[in-house]
């Protein structure tokens, strides 16, 4: 078997794009979008008609309403095509307004639920900010399971499954860019390689985290830079992996060893962490990787957001 073929013995695939006929070559259980993907899928003549659709039936609501529609139609076609789950995400300008972040997801799945489609197979994407996890929070017990996306630190993680979020995204690439930043030309590329990986490091201490200590909430590996980064890390529960690296792992002949379990995680040595607003603050602002790249991602999110809005006011 390739290595991709492998992969999915351990592991959930899913599909990190907004290009969903790629999607049919690799058969991922699930897919994930962000504002990014989509104004990068729209750009392209094959996706440009969706925009277009979404324009003509909903320009006179505004703006806000031609995005969502936008959004939605994007997940519907994907939906079409994955057996599993779409995540959607809520735009990042809004990751400091919980109430705001609330409605949003509602409206959302309100808007699924109108094409026929079950809010269980809807992941709503929430930037792992405290607002956003106490959003989460509000939204599960409604039944609207959430995906805790921009997560880089075991504080954030913790304060979502104690939220009872449904799944987490650990980015994994940003990780490692801001570490290799940091080192500048003392960065070792082998000697960080692999299991050493740094954002390897984190969502391996994540997932044992929640094996050890029973949290249900799903852990996806996300944002990664490598195969190799991606084979450090079989085992976990999803990965979310781009296009180019599946068709990479689909090219891969090499074994592929399961490093994560729930067995092994059990009988790590993991001490609890408190996940009370204060304490995570504090925590979140001891991390500067975590402070920034949080920061960062939000910031790009929102500016390819604006991107978008600015196709359909074109």
């Amino acid at each position: 078997m390739n290595q991709l073929a492998q992969l999915k013995q351990f592991t959930t695939v899913v599909a990190d794009t907004g290009d969903f006929q790629l999607m049919k070559q690799y058969t991922p259980q699930d897919a994930t979008t962000n504002p990014s993907l989509i104004l990068k899928a729209v750009q392209k003549p094959d996706y440009r008609p969706l925009l277009e659709q979404a324009v003509r039936d909903h320009g006179a609501a505004g703006t806000d309403a031609v995005m969502d529609a936008l959004l939605i139609a994007f997940g519907c076609e994907i939906l079409a095509i994955v057996p599993g789950r779409v995540s959607t995400e809520v735009d990042a300008r809004l990751s400091f307004d919980t109430e705001a972040t609330v409605a949003k997801a509602r409206h959302l799945i309100a808007l699924y639920e109108r094409r026929g489609v079950a809010r269980e197979r809807v992941l709503i994407k929430i930037a792992s900010t405290w607002e956003g996890i106490r959003a989460a929070a509000v939204l599960q017990r409604e039944g609207i399971r959430c995906n805790m996306t921009l997560l880089f630190s075991l504080a954030q993680a913790v304060a979502c499954a104690e939220a009872g979020a449904q799944l987490i995204s650990p980015f994994v690439g940003r990780i490692l860019d801001w570490h290799k930043k940091q080192a500048g030309d003392k960065w070792d590329a082998v000697a960080n390689a692999g299991d050493n990986d740094p954002g390897v490091r984190s969502v391996r201490q994540i997932y044992e985290y929640y094996k050890k200590f029973g949290h249900a909430t799903e852990v996806m590996g996300a944002s990664f830079r490598s195969t190799g980064q991606i084979l450090a890390l079989a085992g976990c529960d999803l990965l979310t992996i781009s296009p180019e690296l599946l068709e990479q792992l689909a090219a891969g002949e090499g074994a592929v060893e399961r490093k994560l379990s729930i067995e092994q995680a059990q009988s790590a040595n993991v001490a609890r962490v408190a996940s009370d607003e204060p304490d995570f603050r504090w925590q979140l602002n001891e991390d500067a990787m975590a402070t920034e790249k949080l920061a960062e991602g939000i910031r790009l999110f929102a500016a390819d957001a604006v991107k978008l809005e600015t196709l359909i006011d074109a």
